[in-house]
């Protein structure tokens, strides 16, 4: 974390009083040191111990943001802890209260090589539905909150300040390896043809977010636009007739993720016009059933830049996908020898990489979604995070006497 310093702001204020008259400046806004920031998440967080694994990806992904402020790096795997993470409280918070799954209350670390952050403590209430969140922020009782993005639009609406990150995370429909109908490649072609994904967007996400065609978002890799994100009803038909009888998928997706329960439904919807029956199913945990030929998943990007984006995307697909068989990136359907997209491959080997996956219908995407935040009137100096960075809650303050 860069040191923090205002001394040229301080002069740029006073040029701008020399110029312009007192009267028509603003007074300025110096950070202050000192308060709690007021936390709500929706996820319940058992284990703080790196080394045990999260129950669900709802919590995977709080403990993550929790230890991006425990921890002053990461180790190599994006894991935190042990010699290369370092050891909890190295970062720019400590723990200072834990109540595992309710509450956590962490306290500014002093000897932080990144600079002490400016609040004093940041207080996290765990398991706070959406609805209680929501309130909470419009009511002014915390000053911190995530928003699924279907809600964005509503919370806005409510007068709620609304923080919106870049789309970095795809859901997509990945087909599981080995599973008869999984297997046939017009089945699956057919499938993805028939998804309105403009009205996924529309409708369900209610506008905040971006149908997805590739991989890879258009502000990260620059191909995005390469592939085709429009529903085409006429050829999965066509498909679906090749295939004769009665296609039918099991569509698994994450039983307590409503938003993953609303795409299964639509695209049972879509599925159902063309002439195939998708049949969802509410998935209690990450198994997946042996009757499931496909499941929703969620992958947020764990970085801006496009070749580690797919990399780690490449690596959690691999076991469903089977990424180096006949429909992977080394395959008759792939782009050739990917080896482990190692730093330095080029924009066009990183765009074959990711046609040869697409083309192969085992991944099919469907939208990017956005990291939403809420924030209470007395937080200052936020910046949304960008893709794989965590909150950066050292770096706000908080306006005294604000709501």
């Amino acid at each position: 974390m860069k040191a923090r310093s205002y001394i040229g702001a301080a002069a740029c204020v006073l040029l701008g009083w020399a110029l312009l008259g007192a009267g028509s400046a603003e007074p300025s806004r110096r950070p202050k040191y000192g308060g709690t920031l007021r936390v709500e998440i929706g996820a319940t967080v058992s284990s703080l111990d790196p080394s045990v694994a999260p129950v669900n990806p709802e919590e995977a992904v709080a403990k993550d943001e929790i230890e991006t402020l425990l921890y002053d790096h990461r180790n190599a795997d994006r894991t935190f802890g042990g010699t290369g993470g370092g050891i909890a409280g190295s970062g720019a918070f400590r723990i200072a209260e834990w109540e595992p799954g309710r509450h956590l209350t962490l306290a500014a670390n002093e000897e932080y090589s990144g600079g002490r952050a400016f609040v004093d403590s940041v207080d996290v209430q765990m398991g706070r539905a959406v609805k209680d969140r929501l309130l909470d922020i419009e009511l002014g009782k915390t000053d911190f909150g995530e928003i699924p993005p279907e809600q964005a639009r509503y919370a806005s609406g409510q007068g709620i300040r609304v923080s919106t990150s870049q789309p970095d995370e795809l859901v997509a429909v990945v087909f599981i390896a080995g599973r008869p109908d999984a297997e046939d490649a017009r089945l699956r072609e057919a499938l993805s043809r028939a998804i309105d994904r403009a009205a996924m967007v529309n409708f369900i996400l209610q506008k905040e977010g971006e149908p997805a065609g590739a991989l890879l978002p258009q502000w990260s890799s620059g191909t995005a636009f390469l592939f085709s994100t429009a529903a085409d009803p006429s050829g999965a038909k066509e498909l679906a007739v090749q295939i004769g009888g009665s296609p039918r998928i099991v569509l698994g997706y994450d039983a307590s993720d409503s938003l993953e329960e609303s795409l299964a439904e639509r695209i049972a919807v879509d599925a159902r016009e063309v002439g195939i029956h998708v049949a969802p199913e509410a998935l209690q945990n990450a198994h997946v059933p042996l009757n499931c030929d496909a499941r929703l998943v969620r992958l947020r990007m764990v970085s801006p830049d496009p070749r580690a984006a797919l990399a780690s995307f490449l690596a959690a697909l691999a076991p469903a996908i089977n990424v180096n068989g006949p429909s992977g990136p080394n395959g008759s359907n792939g782009a050739g020898e990917t080896g482990a997209l190692a730093a330095g491959a080029s924009a066009e080997h990183i765009y074959d990489v990711e046609r040869g996956i697409v083309n192969g219908y085992r991944v099919v995407p469907l939208v990017w979604l956005p990291e939403v935040y809420g924030l209470s009137g007395r937080v200052r100096d936020w910046k949304a995070p960008a893709a794989g960075e965590g909150w950066p809650l050292a770096d706000v303050w908080l306006e005294q006497g604000t709501q």
